[in-house]
């Protein structure tokens, strides 16, 4: 099979597109024939090595990808050949990511793929998605899985609505009912959050967002998912309700964060730092299932139209697929692995 494989961190140019032996499915595994496989900044990031240490002598990368089971190993259901799935965490404490013709992943990760799906939006779950499941589900009033009126009645500030997470926490939020908010940094980007389904858009460069925010809510936000707390936390700290939660997966800009302690009781705010890897197997499993059900409701759409654009690349051109995610490309980089 064809497979993109790097032996030392480094730049994109460590990437090396290669011939490999057909991987074989061990216990409780299956392969998958990726069709399409999805590249986020956590791929380029440990193929750079940045808080990633390589603990294999040759890595396959890529975490999420999409395509049809072709093979199962021993305790997993036969029936499954042939079924569609898209994969979350191929690479993930494994050599075998989804940059590849085939790879094997434990069953459980390969979730099924309905076939009004196509796995442009398989490919595109994954971390994003889970990670905003995650961000929705931690706030300390629930709920704790979504489902459509699971959020019925809750705010939800989505930062960075242009982006694959914040994006993801458009369309889950939506789908569970939430009145969705959202921030970006230009009008290209206020488009695509609208288009993704947030029912206000907030440019923050402009004028006074927490007062604009606020006329929207005067109560405040419930919970905030948030992509650079350094950098947007006195605006959080400005729109969030007393009780309410700020679940924060990243620090775009590496902003310093300094917390005023009586400012955030007075609040009784919640702070939920997360990382998809260390969340737990029960917490991914449960997201697993509700992305799964906001696919078969036709929630989790991608595409230009659906806010968020596709920027794709042939395997043998991974290294530029890691170049623009690298340089903070607005949009989804999809990778297509030919037939």
């Amino acid at each position: 099979m064809k497979a993109i494989i790097y032996r030392d961190n480094g730049t994109p140019d460590v990437l090396r597109f290669v011939d490999r032996d057909l991987p074989e499915p061990g216990p409780g595994e299956v392969r998958v024939r990726i069709a399409v496989s999805g590249v986020n900044p956590t791929d380029w990031q440990a193929r750079s090595g940045a808080g990633h240490p390589k603990h294999f002598l040759e890595v396959t990368p890529h975490l999420d990808g999409a395509g049809t089971i072709d093979a199962v190993g021993e305790g997993v259901d036969q029936t499954r050949v042939g079924q569609r799935v898209w994969l979350f965490m191929a690479a993930a404490g494994r050599p075998t990511g989804t940059a590849a013709e085939f790879t094997v992943v434990p069953a459980a990760q390969a979730v099924p793929l309905p076939d009004e799906a196509g796995f442009d939006i398989g490919a595109s779950l994954g971390v994003p998605a889970l990670t905003a499941h995650r961000a929705l589900t931690v706030a300390e009033d629930g709920p704790r899985r979504l489902r459509p009126g699971a959020l019925d009645g809750k705010v939800v500030l989505a930062a960075g609505g242009a982006g694959a997470v914040g994006h993801a926490v458009i369309q889950l939020a939506r789908w569970a009912g939430a009145t969705v908010i959202s921030t970006v940094s230009s009008p290209e980007k206020a488009r695509l959050a609208t288009a993704a389904g947030a029912h206000h858009v907030i440019n923050y460069r402009e004028g006074d967002p927490a007062a604009d925010i606020r006329k929207i809510t005067p109560d405040g936000v419930d919970i905030i998912a948030e992509v650079a707390l350094g950098a947007n936390l006195a605006l959080d700290l400005a729109v969030l309700r007393t009780r309410g939660t700020i679940s924060t997966y990243a620090n775009d800009g590496d902003i310093p964060v300094e917390l005023n302690v009586l400012q955030n009781m007075v609040l009784n705010a919640r702070f939920q730092f997360l990382i998809l890897f260390l969340a737990g197997p029960e917490a991914r499993a449960a997201a697993a299932e509700d992305v799964a059900a906001a696919v078969r409701d036709g929630a989790l759409p991608v595409g230009e139209e659906h806010g968020l654009p596709l920027i794709r690349f042939p395997l043998d051109r991974t290294a530029d697929a890691h170049r623009t995610v690298e340089s903070r490309a607005v949009g989804k980089v999809l990778v297509d692995i030919p037939v």
